[in-house]
This record gives C-alpha cells, sequence and structure tokens, in this order.
C-alpha cells in the first residue's frame, strides 16, 4: 500500500513540475505588445553592432547597472550572437550576458526572440529605428514592461531625444519611468 501512495505521489509531483514548466513557456511572450509594431523594412547587417544603452526601464537583471552596451552579431546559422555588457557598482565589477536572437518571421521586420537562458526567449522588438543611418533605436520587449532607447553613440541628440521619447509616450510607455544610463567608464 505505501508503494502505491508512493508511486501516485511521485506521479503527482512529476505532474506539477511539467505544469509549472508549461505555465512558465507560455509566460515567455515572444509577440510584440499590442498596438506596437516592429519596423519594417529592417536590415540586420545594419542594426549589426555595437549600441549603447541611452535609457530603459527598470528590470532586476540590469538593476543598478551603468555604462550598458549590447553588441549584435550575425552568425552563420542566420540568428545574431548578443553581448550585453554593464558595470554593476554594487560589486564594483562589470556583468556579461551571452543570448541568441533569431528572427520571429520575416527576416525584414525586426521583431526577435532572443535567449539568455536555454530554451526561454522574450520578444525583441524594433518600434522605432533611424532608418537613414541606423544610429538609434527605440526597443520593446514581450510588454511594455521593458523598454530600451539604444544609440551607436552614448548620448542622444536633445532633438532625438525629444522625439524618441514622443513616440515611445504614443505608444503607451511609461517615458517619466524611464532610468537614464550613464557612460563614464571604459569598456574593457
Amino acid at each position: 500500500m505505501s508503494l502505491l501512495v508512493s508511486f501516485i505521489g511521485h506521479r503527482l509531483i512529476q505532474r506539477s513540475i511539467l505544469l509549472a514548466l508549461l505555465v512558465g513557456l507560455a509566460g515567455c511572450s515572444t509577440s510584440p505588445p499590442e498596438g506596437i509594431s516592429a519596423v519594417t523594412p529592417f536590415d540586420i547587417a545594419r542594426y549589426e553592432g555595437q549600441w549603447f544603452e541611452v535609457a530603459r526601464l527598470d528590470h532586476s537583471f540590469e538593476r543598478g547597472m551603468s555604462d550598458v552596451s549590447a553588441r549584435y552579431l550575425m552568425q552563420a546559422d542566420g540568428s545574431v550572437q548578443v553581448i550585453n555588457r554593464g558595470f554593476d557598482a554594487k560589486k564594483n565589477d562589470w556583468k556579461e550576458a551571452i543570448g541568441r536572437a533569431v528572427f520571429s518571421g520575416d527576416p525584414k521586420t525586426a521583431s526577435l526572440k532572443v535567449s539568455f537562458f536555454g530554451p526561454f526567449y522574450g520578444g525583441y522588438h524594433v518600434a522605432s529605428l533611424d532608418q537613414e543611418n541606423y544610429q538609434w533605436a527605440l526597443v520593446v520587449g514581450p510588454d511594455r514592461d521593458y523598454v530600451w532607447i539604444l544609440a551607436r553613440d552614448k548620448q542622444l541628440k536633445p532633438e532625438i531625444r525629444a522625439q524618441l521619447l514622443a513616440q515611445a509616450k504614443t505608444l503607451g510607455l511609461a517615458v517619466e519611468q524611464l532610468i537614464w544610463v550613464t557612460h563614464t567608464r571604459q569598456t574593457p
């Protein structure tokens, strides 16, 4: 009898773990938030390279970080290697995360899914872009809680900054909560 109870208990635990995993995977959205479209046409070859994080909404994996940058590098299989770096003042050290991005659909649309943690992907959608020179971008995640303003330089011209803030506000993004990232250190 105790073997039967143990077996049933073990099966219930397995099913609970599987259910939790499936619920977790369902929470990893890769679609753009409702009402936000990704830029098209988009050229990943022009987007490739170094970007500086000018502003972001607060989230746990970048909390307290300054001097944040991202590097996007095309891979032979069509994916994009993503290397994020930033300085953690609390630890007085640089942090780096390396991930992989793939297009969610048509590569001419700036909608990708990015993973830093194995099979778990989150949305990465370029909602606004300097399509002439690829010098700045407004990026949103799978929902309006993830927002980044990126630029090829560490700062934006005031008129570009005002333009991006106006666009972000129109998209329903919490511009008043943006953290403006400082860049005072040289990346090692």
